[in-house]
């Protein structure tokens, strides 16, 4: 009788302990992620058919395998995409930010989308000057529209900008100070090719466009950064994953439900691993972002600094005023009438000073983002807790994790035992964009030495070109007021069969400054 009963419990034991597990959990888990049940079974079935989970008892069918897969590839996407906007609407939003710049220009010379309508540049030139600027506000419009355009980035040689703007104003000035003569294109065309030789503005006109420039190529470049940056997340961000990560990201994520451990996460480690590997090529940006960063970290305290782009704008009044009055007079009092509208824009200073300190703190902020995304995916993922080593999933079983931590990049993948990876065959989209970084930073160190690299051929070219010879041909001395000792330079003998017409020949070009100092005066 004992042996009997002996061995009806051992009957009982062993259909007690080979009794398969239910796959409930599985089956309401698998249907709440809105996949159908047809096919789910009610308890665990052999595992030979998988091809990513340990191949032991499991709850997973092929399909079931398959359809996790693409589950953890989608949200894993998803997840990276919403980080990636995250930076990217900050990116934007402080490239936005950055139009207080063009609300400076447009206070200087109205526009019909600015609210801005006293205390502007127009305002001041005609009561300080009158007739002087207001015959030639167009001069001074173009200058203002074209450092707009160079701002938004439109394809100009700054340069170029400033050099036409003093011509035209010598020319315009120097027209104006001698109507009474006839004077033609050709030759207004030979004075201002004398500008350098004459210097009319004094050091004033060399003075504004090194300062002018520097401090546009600046501005531009940086919030170029910002619009690179933001770009280069963009699209860094809809790079699909490659399959060998989505293997690695389901048997990391969905394989603990297939073996009835709905509970068991993963273990930090091999977390770690599986997103660095994921993440191999996203890291390699690491190395050129920084450098942007950094880079643009710089030129922020050059955009804000005393030698910034508000500051420059704000005087360029004062400054073209300026070099209007070396022609005629002493500056002093115009330097008040033209200086004091600039306190009415400290709202606008204050606003670009908050910009500039907020940018820069969030450039401090993302210099680490590419390197840093492995560990922020797997912060709320991996088991925590006392004895977490242990009973965390190492993808087999409820164990240690022993494998080490790979590094970051492509190249540190070579011995990771969770994602297969070429290291020999880099993503060619973020090479792409690993490359306009590079570009950009470029750009950014030319730009803290006043340099657009865009157009530094360009410039050259005309700096080389700026002192060709041009001879004027001389006119007869003409009669010029002394209020000290007045004279009268009669004109040259006429040339043999030339007769003296009501057109009196044009000035000589040696003394016109002078001219256009008593005329003004006299005005």
């Amino acid at each position: 009788i004992k042996c009997v009963l002996l061995l009806r419990r051992c009957s009982l034991t062993s259909v007690v302990f080979l009794k398969a597990r239910s796959c409930l959990d599985i089956r309401q888990f698998y249907s709440g992620k809105g996949f159908p049940l047809d096919g789910v079974p009610q308890s665990e079935i052999s595992g030979e058919h998988l091809r990513i989970c340990p191949q032991g008892y499991t709850c997973c069918t092929s399909d079931m395998e398959d359809n996790l897969a693409t589950l953890s590839r989608r949200e894993m996407e998803v997840f990276l995409k919403e980080t990636g906007r995250s930076l990217q609407i900050s990116l934007s939003g402080h490239y936005k930010s950055f139009d207080v710049f063009l609300q400076l220009l447009n206070f200087s010379i109205p526009q019909e989308d600015t609210s801005f309508s006293k205390g502007n540049l127009q305002e001041t030139f005609t009561q300080t000057w009158g007739s002087v600027y207001t015959q030639n506000s167009q001069v001074f419009s173009d200058l203002y529209t074209d450092l707009r355009r160079y701002y938004r980035g439109a394809n100009i040689n700054l340069d170029e900008v400033i050099n036409e703007f003093w011509t035209k104003l010598m020319e315009k000035l120097f027209y104006q100070a001698n109507k009474q003569y006839v004077i033609g294109e050709d030759y207004l065309e030979c004075v201002s090719k004398k500008i350098d030789t004459l210097r009319p503005f004094g050091d004033i006109s060399h003075i504004m466009k090194m300062l002018v420039t520097r401090a546009f190529v600046a501005a531009r470049s940086f919030v170029q950064g910002l619009m690179v940056s933001g770009d280069v997340v963009r699209k860094v961000s809809q790079v699909q994953l490659s399959p060998e990560c989505m293997r690695a990201m389901m048997k990391m994520t969905y394989c603990p439900h297939c073996r009835g451990m709905p509970s068991a996460r993963p273990c930090a480690n091999y977390c770690r691993n599986v997103m660095k590997g994921c993440l191999a090529n996203q890291a390699d940006l690491n190395t050129e972002w920084r450098h942007l960063a950094e880079t643009m970290i710089e030129v922020a305290g050059s955009v804000d600094g005393p030698a910034g782009m508000d500051n420059i704008v704000l005087s360029l009044p004062s400054r073209i005023s300026t070099a209007i009055f070396t022609m005629v007079y002493n500056m002093e009092t115009i330097n008040s009438k033209v200086g004091t509208h600039t306190c009415t824009l400290m709202n606008l200073l204050l606003s670009i000073l908050s910009q500039v300190s907020a940018v820069t703190v969030r450039l401090t902020d993302m210099q680490s983002h590419w390197v840093s995304l492995p560990g922020l995916l797997c912060s709320d993922r991996v088991a925590t807790g006392t004895g977490a080593e242990d009973k965390c999933w190492n993808g087999m079983s409820r164990a240690r994790y022993l494998p080490e931590v790979m590094g970051d990049g492509l190249a540190s993948q070579i011995n990771n035992p969770e994602v297969e990876i070429d290291i020999t065959k880099p993503d060619i989209s973020i090479r792409q964009q690993i490359m306009q970084l590079k570009i950009m930073t470029h750009r950014l160190k030319n730009a803290l030495n006043g340099r657009d690299v865009d157009f530094q051929d360009t410039s050259e070219y005309f700096a080389h070109h700026s002192n060709s010879i041009c001879v004027c041909s001389p006119g007869p001395r003409i009669s010029v007021p002394n209020t000290d000792r007045p004279r009268h330079n009669p004109p040259p003998p006429e040339k043999e069969g030339v007769k003296t017409s009501a057109n009196q020949n044009l000035p000589s070009i040696n003394i016109y400054l002078l001219s256009l100092l008593i005329l003004l005066l006299r005005r």
